[in-house]
């Protein structure tokens, strides 16, 4: 292959034709053109005789240059051109494709590929046989190889089973493999980096550039991935870090929080400022959906880095209530343990047993009421067991103020209570204090009717301040707590019945409960550690959950926090179904940074790949034009292309192309004639849902889309089996086929005609539903212009009174309980048909509308959202879905759940 600026030729040695060119002109301009016929009597012959001999007349310039240029466009046509061909690869031996193929290179995986299949195309046009190093140990262990050299398509093959690895590249193991690779000639390297540098990227770099030339491709700096790492608990709250490798520029991300089946349950955003590499969100989750969450991942982001995985250790747990005596025994409504479990009962599943079964039954939290005496051996088991990761929550009373030897609490206790009339006394009931910013009961409202008559007092110390989650107005502890290892011992300084205090009686004491549960986290069981945890889901390099392949095998719970991740234990899930522990890729990938300093005389470059344009054909092609004209303008130069043939030939014209237009017209008239009974099988073989064809190109694209993602989710939630969404035309198409047609309006679309309309008032008397999208929400309220388009395209039709739609609307509760109806755009009324229509079972006949609803449901091939939703983000999506949901269900089933209504009168009579 030869180069010549952006242009590279494949066939080179065509292009020494071109050397004729100039003997071409030569004979071109000393050969006459052909003598002219011109028919005449004989008799002619006789006048103008002359005795001067002539010479013949050389071609015209125009003649000579046409085909000049035929001739050269041919040749430059058959040398194969190309623009953006990449240039020509230097060296002499076979050329060496270096890909880094761990779990960065996901990030633009479609990119990379492109990238090394534009560098194969550049090899073969020069004939060089190609080498491939993927610098990641395969699926099954096996360190980094050089393959081949090969040529043609064993190289393709190669590529095309490349995938990447959701474990780091191995540069030492590369080097190994550089080491033990030898070719003759001086060998081009091209280098697709990940563009990330570690503590052998200098060798490595260094290694590659003794073969011969460096090229090196890797992402921009601003485009490296983000990591995000496995949340914290504070204060009930989740504390998720993510991590970025540039921090040149401020960037904003959104961190979502899904449930094991996919579906979005929280979402928030993280904030890089200038300078910093890491940021912070926060999920403030209640429990009931915080044990439904299984990961967290970056919004736009498709690496296993980017998705933190969570296990049982972050589910709500079971509550352990210590209690010796029997149920029965005693007034239960001078207990503690009768408000304990009540105050449990709505968020927790409470387990009442002694002391030592708690410890074997896996308790997360064991609540011990004053009325429960501890032994010196069940303190120590407790305190091992909190070590590990539990929660004990003691009360104070009687018992814990009278005893001497119980020392099983955060803080040093003085020993007796603090009573009003005492010698530590109140003259009246104490109050408490707003709980601060770090305690976990921070943001609970303090009730003033909360009175404390007696507690236990904390010896006053340094690192009291810190230890006190809850206070009285005179800033006496009233909850202490401290952290041992991965637990909490927690002291409530009062009682849990109503003896000192009327704490109890209040929604505070259930809240504070709740808040201390949220702390918890599953306990580990030391009979745990024996067992090796096998694969049981594992992230694969675009972070997306898989079943166990390869090498994988199972690791030590006990060294859990030191598994280093690689083919025999990639990230993901191991162990069971109820009992599964993650092993996230963030936290053990070290110490990164952006590609640094590359060795003297390598060049460095982009992804980006501009797509090669063949330029031969449309060469030849001019070539061949230029014939031509060269054959018409020679013909009419001899005389033998005439007027008299030229009209001969356009009658030929003529009369063939119109037996062919009719051909084409009776053709055409056959295709019309059969396209309704297409189109009437297509719909009535399975329900659709329909859109109006508006002629715009992307709101018909927008269209469609969104109908195919409602209609999957549609397919998921409930009963109905809708199929693939139709496009019809109002003026051609039957409608009676579609339940629901979704119209986007634009104030490009022209007024209906007649015919059109009266079609569309007979689907409106007949039962259809027409849903109009001014889409114009985002504005607030509509716009005048969406207003004006919409009666621009309505009229003529019979659309009944519209009013906005009322709480107690069937579209309210068709199958989700909604009062808002969000789309992309929120906000703004939904209005419907005023009274109710009889005739269609009481489903409006026209519903008006400007949230832009497809667009909300729109999905690519990959099921993945396409256009942004403001302001709610994904939550505003879910909405939409919902909406799209209750708005299929209402148009389908009618008004059977306004009927729901009547079903207690119904069973009251049924039961009398």
């Amino acid at each position: 292959m030869w180069q010549l600026g952006p242009i590279a030729f494949a066939a080179p040695w065509i292009l020494t034709a071109l050397l004729s060119l100039p003997l071409i002109w030569w004979l071109l301009r000393i050969t006459p053109p052909a003598p002219r016929r011109i028919d005449f009597p004989a008799v002619r012959l006789l006048f103008g005789l002359e005795s001067t001999q002539q010479t013949p007349q050389s071609s015209p310039l125009w003649l000579i240059l046409l085909r000049m240029a035929a001739i050269a466009a041919l040749i430059l046509g058959l040398a194969g051109p190309l623009m953006n061909a990449g240039g020509v690869m230097s060296g002499s031996g076979p050329v060496l494709l270096v890909v880094d193929d761990g779990w960065a290179a996901a990030s633009n995986w479609p990119g990379r590929l492109a990238a090394i299949e534009a560098t194969i195309d550049r090899a073969e046009r020069d004939n060089r046989p190609i080498a491939l190093l993927t610098t990641a140990s395969d699926r099954e262990g096996r360190q980094p190889a050089v393959a081949g050299p090969f040529k043609g398509e064993a190289i393709r093959g190669l590529v095309s089973a490349l995938q990447p690895k959701p474990w780091p590249v191995d540069r030492a193991g590369s080097i190994r493999a550089l080491k033990r690779f030898s070719a003759e000639g001086s060998i081009p390297v091209i280098w697709f980096s990940n563009g990330l540098a570690d503590e052998s990227i200098a060798e490595f770099a260094s290694k590659l550039q003794q073969l011969g030339s460096l090229e090196v491709l890797a992402p921009p700096r601003d485009e490296l991935p983000t990591l995000v790492f496995p949340p914290k608990l504070e204060l009930a709250q989740l504390v998720i870090t993510a991590q970025r490798l540039d921090a040149a520029l401020p960037k904003r991300i959104r961190l979502r929080g899904r449930a094991e089946d996919g579906r979005l349950l929280v979402e928030t955003e993280a904030l890089f400022k200038a300078g910093e590499y890491q940021a912070e969100g926060r999920f403030d989750l209640p429990l009931e959906l915080r044990n439904r969450l299984t990961q967290i991942d970056i919004d736009g982001e498709t690496t296993a880095a980017a998705v933190a995985l969570l296990d049982d250790r972050w589910k709500r747990r079971l509550v352990g209530l210590a209690a010796s005596r029997p149920l029965d025994k005693g007034p239960s409504l001078l207990s503690d343990t009768f408000y304990l479990e009540r105050a449990l009962l709505p968020f927790s599943e409470i387990l009442r047993q002694p002391i030592d079964q708690l410890l074997k039954a896996k308790r997360a939290v064991i609540v011990i009421p004053d009325s429960e005496t501890t032994t010196k051996p069940e303190r120590a088991d407790l305190d091992r067991w909190i070590r590990r990761g539990g929660i004990v929550v003691r009360f104070a009373g009687p018992v814990l103020a009278a005893s001497e030897s119980d020392d099983f609490t955060p803080v040093p206790l003085r020993r007796g209570g603090r009573t009003l009339g005492g010698a530590l006394h109140w003259s009246v009931p104490a109050e408490l204090a707003p709980f601060t910013d770090k305690s976990p009961f921070h943001g609970l409202a303090v009730p003033k009717d909360v009175k404390i008559s007696r507690q236990v007092l904390a010896q006053p110390s340094l690192g009291l301040t810190n230890k006190t989650w809850a206070s009285l107005t005179d800033g006496t502890p009233l909850v202490t707590a401290e952290a041992r290892d991965k637990g909490w011992l927690v002291l409530v300084h009062t009682t849990a019945s109503t003896a000192w205090s009327n704490l109890a009686l209040s929604g505070l004491f259930v809240d504070m409960l709740r808040r201390v549960v949220w702390l918890s986290q599953r306990v580990e069981d030391p009979g745990e550690k024996a067992r090796p945890l096998a694969p049981f889901q594992l992230l694969n390099a675009f972070g997306r959950l898989e079943n166990p392949s390869g090498v994988a095998g199972p690791i030590d719970p006990s060294t859990l926090d030191d598994v280093s991740v690689g083919p025999t234990s990639p990230p993901g899930y191991y162990g069971e179904e109820e009992v599964r522990r993650a092993v996230a890729l963030a936290p053990r990938l070290g110490t990164l940074e952006p590609l640094g300093t590359l060795p003297d005389g390598s060049v460095r470059r982009g992804y980006e790949v501009s797509p090669e344009v063949l330029l031969g054909p449309w060469l030849v092609l001019c070539a061949l034009l230029l014939i031509f004209a060269d054959t018409i303008a020679t013909l009419v130069l001899r005389g033998v292309l005439t007027r008299r043939l030229l009209r001969f030939g356009a009658v030929g014209i003529i009369a063939v192309g119109i037996p062919g237009s009719l051909f084409s017209v009776s053709k055409a008239d056959a295709q019309s004639n059969t396209k309704p009974e297409a189109f009437a099988l297509q719909a009535a073989a399975r329900t659709r849902l329909a859109y109006v064809v508006t002629g715009i190109s992307e709101i018909d694209r927008t269209s469609q889309t969104g109908l195919a993602g409602l209609s999957a989710v549609v397919r998921r939630r409930t009963a109905a089996d809708l199929g693939t969404p139709v496009p019809v035309r109002p003026a051609e198409d039957e409608l009676a086929f579609f339940p629901l047609l979704y119209w986007p309006v634009d104030a490009r679309q022209g007024r209906l005609m007649p015919e059109t309309t009266r079609r569309l008032n007979r689907y409106l008397e007949n039962g259809g539903t027409i849903v109009f999208d001014t889409r114009d929400q985002q504005f607030g309220g509509g716009t005048p212009k969406g207003r004006a388009a919409l009666r621009t395209l309505t009229q003529g039709l019979n659309i009944p009174p519209l009013v906005p739609v009322r709480p107690e609307h069937v579209l309210t509760k068709a199958f989700y309980l909604m009062q808002d109806f969000p789309g992309r755009w929120s906000g703004g009324r939904l209005w419907v048909e005023g009274s109710e229509n009889r005739a269609n079972d009481g489903v409006a006949r026209v519903i008006v509308g400007g949230h832009d609803w497809a667009a909300a449901w729109s999905v690519d091939i990959h099921g993945q959202s396409v256009f942004p939703v403001v302001p709610g983000g994904e939550k505003q999506r879910e909405m939409a879905y919902r909406f799209g949901v209750n708005l299929v269900m209402y148009a389908l089933t009618g008004n059977y759940k306004a009927d729901q209504v009547h079903v207690p009168a119904i069973l009251e009579r049924l039961g009398q």
